[in-house]
């Protein structure tokens, strides 16, 4: 079975997102070919159920929908949730869009007395920008978001309908083009402005004006898929999810697919800023204690982490040199966060092992890094790992990156010269 699957490269390309999926240009492990070439080769019966622990921008839910399969996807943030639950918009509600578009931009105007002194917003833009911002969103809040989502027990992003997540998703499109000033060099996030910095001034006609032509490109993207649809579309859950700390139904699941967090100090919180602050008044969350949850956090834990023998050799002997390094702060911070890290992966495992049926197929793409000249041979220590917790290790296919997003740091080279990096499919079948 493992031999018979259609792995192709798991490595993003931008110039073949088109269409729908050019919308959701969102850090992600893998695009929609990679997905759909293994799913339809896998043989599964049309009552199999794929899980996507860490659905992201929602490619594997997506695919296995078209696909005709049943589906979960899970995200610790919500502004994945948002934006999984818009790539589900059915292609039949296109039509739509811009009508509704154009109701919510007809004479809206920048009202400062909606705008708290503390919004987000304000971080980036001045307060007549935000407020218009604000202003656009709360229409939104009032006109598609229901009970469903906003319950008096709080809000339940997991229930946004697929239209409201959509223009979620095209206001924060507008407002990354908006902040582009502040893009970092790190090309998955946008820094704060420095305290002397200007902010981001934009007129009513522009913000509106790029609303509605993304909103127009939306609808002509997803009305060119309605004949393509060549299966009847199978169901996708999309729910916001810790995989540290909450266990799945057990042995419910046919088939897993996904891209853990890489261990390359990616800040996955700071790479959705402005898309949190957009959706604040539905979440008040704070970006840093959202930050703090995920795996790869950039932050110490809160608590002490000891190594543990459950991680394999090769992880215990790359902490191990990790705290012997010469460098500042690596048997400090840096290791601390490295345990984090892998302690967060292995309680992750455990809970998806767990979820898989015996005989059960997982797919997960993991890409190795360095830590200043030690090598971080990620997909080995996951493998070490997931025999551990019941996943035996079936198939191993490696590409090739040239430059990887680790390899944006200028530092980088001091201690290596290449900085490229080696991405690997790791097939598991559950004991």
């Amino acid at each position: 079975m493992f031999d018979s699957l259609n792995i192709t490269s798991p490595k993003q390309n931008r110039h073949s997102r088109t269409d729908w999926e050019g919308f959701f240009p969102y850090y992600a492990g893998f695009p929609e070919t990679f997905a759909h070439s293994i799913l339809s080769s896998a043989n599964l019966p049309k009552n199999a159920l794929i899980l996507d622990p860490w659905n992201g921008s929602g490619t594997t839910t997506y695919v296995a929908s078209h696909l005709g399969f049943s589906s979960l996807g899970f995200d610790l943030n919500p502004v994945m949730v948002v934006v999984a639950r818009a790539r589900l918009l059915a292609s039949s509600e296109a039509d739509s869009l811009v009508p509704i578009a154009q109701g919510i931009t007809k004479h809206i105007r920048a009202d400062q007395k909606i705008l708290d002194e503390r919004d987000p917003l304000l971080w980036w833009y001045s307060p007549p920008t935000a407020a218009l911002i604000r202003g656009i969103e709360k229409r939104f809040r009032q006109r598609l978001v229901g009970e469903m989502t906003l319950t008096p027990s709080g809000t339940r992003i997991e229930r946004i309908s697929g239209l409201a997540a959509t223009f979620y998703v095209a206001l924060f499109s507008v407002c990354r083009e908006l902040a582009a000033s502040f893009r970092s060099s790190n090309p998955t996030w946008f820094r704060r402005p420095k305290k002397d910095e200007a902010k981001v001034d934009a007129c009513r006609e522009h913000i509106t004006n790029s609303l509605l032509k993304k909103i127009q490109n939306m609808a002509a993207a997803l009305a060119s898929r309605i004949n393509l649809i060549q299966h009847e579309h199978g169901t996708a859950e999309i729910r916001l999810f810790d995989t540290t700390d909450t266990q799945l139904g057990s042995e419910s699941v046919d088939f897993v697919i996904t891209s853990p967090p890489y261990c390359t100090r990616i800040d996955y919180t700071a790479a959705t800023r402005i898309e949190l602050a957009v959706l604040n008044p539905l979440l008040h969350l704070m970006p840093d204690e959202l930050g703090r949850k995920m795996i790869g956090s950039t932050r110490v834990p809160d608590h002490e982490i000891s190594i543990s023998k459950n991680w394999g050799g090769s992880c215990i002997a790359f902490l191990e040199a990790m705290q012997r390094h010469h460098s500042k702060a690596s048997k400090g911070y840096y290791y601390k966060t490295h345990l984090d890290y892998f302690d967060k992966i292995f309680r992750s495992l455990v809970n998806i092992s767990k979820a898989m049926k015996p005989g059960a197929t997982g797919i997960l793409v993991v890409q190795n890094s360095y830590y200043k000249d030690i090598h971080n041979d990620l997909p080995s220590i996951i493998t070490e790992i997931a025999l551990g917790v019941g996943l035996c290790p079936r198939r191993r296919q490696n590409y090739h990156l040239r430059r990887s997003m680790a390899g944006i740091n200028p530092h980088t080279q001091t201690y290596r010269q290449s900085t490229g990096a080696v991405e690997s499919v790791l097939c598991f079948e559950k004991l």
